[in-house]
């Protein structure tokens, strides 16, 4: 997913502040995505918002799009080192401040939810969050959740993890593709999410944060058509001009992301099929939309810029809390089951956690990511690749 801020660029390159606030808006269809999971009873159908884990499909189209506008032409005056240590500087201290943010709240998780938290030595996590610091994955044996998650202080980095593989692979090579090999690629790429959506058990593309084979397949997957088809698209779609383009652009993609499950438990495929659809023909349009409009007032600016801020950080830091929030209604089940006052209870509770994600993740920005990448940029960075 691209967190990359064209506004860091000493050139004078236009800045599509629009896509800025649409990974905005994206990040907080996740937290809400999230926090509705919880009552799903691990049923797929129930599902509000039902197909917000697209919005991590979508960030990968935004990543392909958004490097390529700011690479792609850049490299006749910037070395491999330089672009992978303007990666590393724009996208890991928040990874950092997301373990250290899991560690810290881990043993505020225990429940029936995640069976392995009480029987984890403290050694055993401390390992766990320094490894998460380098986002190397970590396998069976290191799962102190019980999920068999790749990160289990912090679950959304395994998308980070993808990310990374596909700047390394668009840095060493991608990058040197024509438009014409670029595009059977794409079209070689979609094929293979459309397999997988089709015939998933579930009928869905969700899945890739595990070390296995069945979840390694998958993140690949998820990764290759939309970082491709985003790459290809800056590279040969010109932005025209969409009037009320930020708002045409959200309300697309809040539609798409939260429209109910399509088909029953017996025809999964039909789900697969609409995954497919999204993925490869929406998400572009949108990112197309959101390239080809303008934000005319100083409010609408405010807000993309307010939303562009928040995205990344309230996208790394919030599932710690949805961890904590799991644990209290595991913990509260016969107050929720017999309370006149459990739904208002759960609705303050979830709005709550929203809120105070957000505020989290802009003060975050604000006073640590912004200082911290600024100072690492003068610190190791050429002046050619600022």
């Amino acid at each position: 997913m691209s967190f990359l801020n064209l506004n860091n660029f000493s050139d004078t390159k236009k800045h599509y502040q629009i896509l800025d606030g649409l990974r905005g808006v994206a990040a907080i269809i996740v937290v809400l995505f999230h926090i509705l999971e919880t009552f799903t009873g691990g049923d797929h159908t129930k599902q509000i918002i039902n197909h917000g884990y697209l919005a991590v499909d979508f960030f990968f189209v935004l990543s392909g799009f958004v490097i390529g506008y700011a690479y792609d032409d850049r490299w006749g005056k910037m070395s491999l080192r330089d672009f992978f240590k303007r990666r590393l500087v724009r996208l890991h201290p928040m990874i950092i401040v997301g373990m250290l943010i899991g560690a810290a709240t881990f043993y505020l998780q225990d429940s029936y939810f995640f069976p392995a938290i009480a029987q984890t030595p403290v050694w055993k996590m401390l390992l766990v969050m320094v490894i998460g610091f380098t986002l190397i994955p970590v396998g069976h044996s290191l799962d102190i959740r019980g999920w068999t998650e790749m990160h289990p202080l912090d679950g959304p980095a395994w998308s980070l993890f993808f990310e990374y593989i596909g700047n390394i692979l668009y840095a060493l090579f991608i990058r040197k593709l024509s438009n014409t090999f670029l595009a059977i690629l794409v079209f070689i790429a979609g094929a293979a999410l459309i397999h997988l959506a089709v015939t998933s058990p579930h009928g869905d593309v969700i899945g890739g944060w595990s070390i296995d084979p069945v979840q390694l397949r998958i993140g690949f997957t998820r990764l290759l058509y939309p970082f491709l088809a985003g790459l290809l698209l800056s590279r040969i779609a010109k932005p025209g001009q969409i009037k009320n383009a930020f708002t045409w652009a959200s309300l697309v993609l809040f539609v798409f992301l939260a429209i109910p499950r399509i088909g029953t438990h017996e025809t999964v495929w039909m789900n697969g099929l609409y995954d497919s659809v999204t993925i490869i023909l929406i998400f572009p349009l949108i990112v197309y939309i959101g390239a080809s409009g303008e934000l005319k007032t100083k409010l609408a600016s405010k807000l993309s810029r307010f939303l562009g801020d928040i995205s990344y950080p309230l996208y790394i830091i919030h599932y710690p809390f949805i961890y904590i929030y799991m644990a209290w209604i595991a913990k509260n089940q016969e107050f929720i089951n017999t309370s006149p006052y459990a739904k208002t209870t759960l609705v303050l509770i979830s709005a709550a956690l929203l809120l105070v994600t957000v505020a989290l993740a802009h003060g975050l920005f604000k006073f640590y990511d912004v200082p911290v990448r600024k100072w690492l940029s003068k610190k190791f960075m050429s002046k050619a690749a600022k």
